[in-house]
């Protein structure tokens, strides 16, 4: 693994981590589309942390707001009583159907990576997703009017990206529209509740690197990786927000069905 194949790595996390078209299926699809070997693991670990590393710089002040105010919340023994601690108490339960299925589930979950029409026929669905959630797309709720069915219900919603080629953007913003957000705010919770679970994948990678008996990847490969993915998801994720609020989710949605279409093609034609 080298410096370019580094770039090209961070660049195609950094993009589809948050946009609604699954980064697991591009780092699934896109080698085997080129017939490269699959990306190191801890390359991997390192790009998921530059990702995680960009929305926790985008969103530092919501951060810090919700940390307060659930300390103050628990110090006070009213942790529900203001909307910021409310918020983080949300995220937390938010994140418990994803961990929990990928504790109970992860090996199941990893041998579908080494299927990528698998993850192209899931590609499918993310699309499915997304023209499903602009049809619901009614409310006005804003951040502070989240409640926690609507945390656990996209919560759940998460928890499908576990597959390949589920987007995990794509699927809580959806069920985000169906609760009665509307798409800036829905895209706003979306990215704040991936922090969790980024974190504990991050994590959980880093360790089975750690375990496993691979050579390791150069420091300076890792570390490109981490700055690539980190500086163009820092930039994605602000064009999303900016772009959601005068525009749709179809531009997406196409996306998905035509590259997981073209794979299925390119695949049964050898």
């Amino acid at each position: 693994m080298d410096i370019m194949e580094a770039i090209l790595l961070g660049i195609v996390q950094g993009f589809t981590e948050f946009l609604p078209i699954s980064s697991s299926a591009h780092l699934v699809l896109i080698p085997s589309l080129f017939q490269m070997p699959l990306p190191d693991l801890s390359l991997i670990g390192s790009v998921h942390l530059g990702t995680l590393l960009a929305v926790m710089i985008y969103f530092r002040n919501d951060l810090w707001l919700i940390v307060v105010a659930m300390g103050q919340g628990i110090r006070l023994r009213q942790p529900l009583a203001a909307p910021d601690s409310r918020l983080g108490w949300y995220i937390l339960l938010g994140s418990v159907p994803a961990a929990t299925a990928g504790l109970l589930l992860g090996p199941f979950f990893e041998r579908t990576f080494s299927r990528p029409q698998a993850a192209a026929g899931f590609l499918l669905v993310t699309a499915v997703l997304l023209v499903t959630g602009e049809r619901m797309l009614s409310g006005k709720k804003q951040v502070g009017q989240v409640s926690w069915p609507d945390a656990l219900v996209i919560g759940l919603f998460q928890a499908l990206a576990l597959f390949p080629g589920i987007s995990r953007s794509g699927s809580t913003m959806t069920a985000g529209l169906w609760r009665g957000l509307d798409r800036p705010t829905t895209a706003r919770f979306s990215f704040l509740l991936g922090i969790p679970i980024t974190l504990g994948a991050g994590l959980a990678t880093t360790l089975n690197m750690f375990a496993a008996s691979a050579k390791p990847v150069h420091a300076a490969v890792l570390i490109v990786g981490f700055l690539t993915a980190g500086i163009s998801g820092y930039f994605c994720i602000h064009f999303l927000l900016t772009w959601l609020r005068r525009h749709s989710f179809y531009l997406f949605a196409g996306y998905c069905a035509a590259f997981g279409v073209l794979y299925l093609w390119l695949a049964g034609a050898g």
